[in-house]
């Protein structure tokens, strides 16, 4: 028996979520929807500005929050990432063990600054990222624990990585001890800008073809250059064994190898997007690591997301996901 669901390489950042309007973002040019990268100088202007609004703060990252998400169902998760010696580092690190995820992460770190994200979320529970990776952006083969990753179930790549080269390189090197040890693979495209100025640095991450991928819909038809659904499904085949490509509020399209579910959506007033996509991946590896069917997975995984979106935060608390479990049970 693996000794981890699910080992988990991604961008480690603290993320800095503000509750903002939409004038906030036209006046500072800040593009809707995105994540966007930008430097030091830029991040601490943007901050200042944002110290106004309401502003709550946690160890994050894409596959930082999925990798959280599987250990707070009840599973075994590790995350290999890479944060400074500086405080923000020490928070990072705090909280990630809070959490009861397992890290290549200790006191002795390199000096720099640790990357921080700032999240800036609309009324209409639309977030927008600027982030500034900071040491993060050195994230490197270095950084995998390859005793780890041969005793996952999982190895789960974040797409974000593709942005930077070592990060990329940490990736693939991940992939392939993975497929050596033969444990599956995961990736997620992460964000539609990732598919759209970095679709070579992706197909390297994939290689030959991954077992599971996770996308949104955006990202789904930004990859197959099509504005339909099917095509982009047949073109996700040609790269993944199987797949979960989230809807929003249309639910969920999940292929489990042969065939296409069809995952209702849970309903949900949204307040906040951030973590929508991150909580369902987390809670579907839980799922097919705990003995579910692609299906159960796929309705597990919506009931949990629709829980982030309706709370101020890209994480639930552990009371969160135990109701999401027995929401799940009741449906059973």
């Amino acid at each position: 028996m693996s000794k981890y669901n699910v080992y988990g390489i991604g961008n480690a950042l603290v993320d800095m979520e503000f509750a903002v309007d939409e004038e906030f973002l036209k006046k500072n040019g800040i593009e809707k929807g995105l994540m966007t990268l930008i430097d030091e100088n830029q991040h601490q202007e943007l901050f200042l500005k944002l110290e106004a609004f309401h502003g709550k703060k946690a160890c994050g990252g894409s596959a930082a929050n999925t990798i959280i998400a599987v250990t707070q169902f009840g599973g075994n998760s590790y995350y290999s990432c890479k944060v400074a010696d500086d405080e923000t580092g020490s928070f990072f690190l705090g909280d990630l063990k809070k959490c009861g995820v397992s890290t290549n992460l200790g006191d002795e770190r390199e000096t720099g600054v640790t990357g921080k994200c700032l999240v800036m979320v609309t009324p209409d529970a639309d977030r927008t990222m600027n982030t500034f990776l900071g040491i993060t952006e050195e994230v490197s083969p270095s950084e995998l624990d390859e005793n780890a990753i041969i005793n996952s179930e999982y190895v789960y790549l974040e797409g974000y990585l593709v942005t930077s080269p070592s990060g990329r390189a940490a990736a693939v090197k991940a992939r392939e001890i993975a497929e050596k040890a033969g444990v599956k693979t995961a990736l997620t495209f992460s964000d539609p800008n990732m598919v759209e100025f970095f679709k070579e640095g992706l197909m390297e991450m994939l290689g030959d073809r991954v077992n599971l991928l996770f996308c949104n819909e955006d990202e789904a038809m930004k990859w197959t250059g099509s504005s339909d659904l099917n095509k982009a499904v047949e073109s996700i085949q040609g790269v993944a064994d199987t797949f979960a490509i989230t809807l929003g509020d249309k639910g969920a399209l999940v292929f489990d190898g042969e065939k296409l579910h069809n995952i209702a959506p849970t309903a949900a007033t949204a307040v906040d997007s951030n973590g929508a996509g991150d909580m369902f991946a987390g809670a579907f590896l839980y799922a097919i690591t705990h003995g579910y069917t692609y299906p159960e997975a796929g309705k597990l995984a919506s009931i949990a997301a629709a829980k982030v979106v309706s709370q101020f935060g890209p994480r639930l608390a552990k009371e969160g996901h135990e109701e999401s479990l027995a929401e799940f049970g009741s449906t059973q």
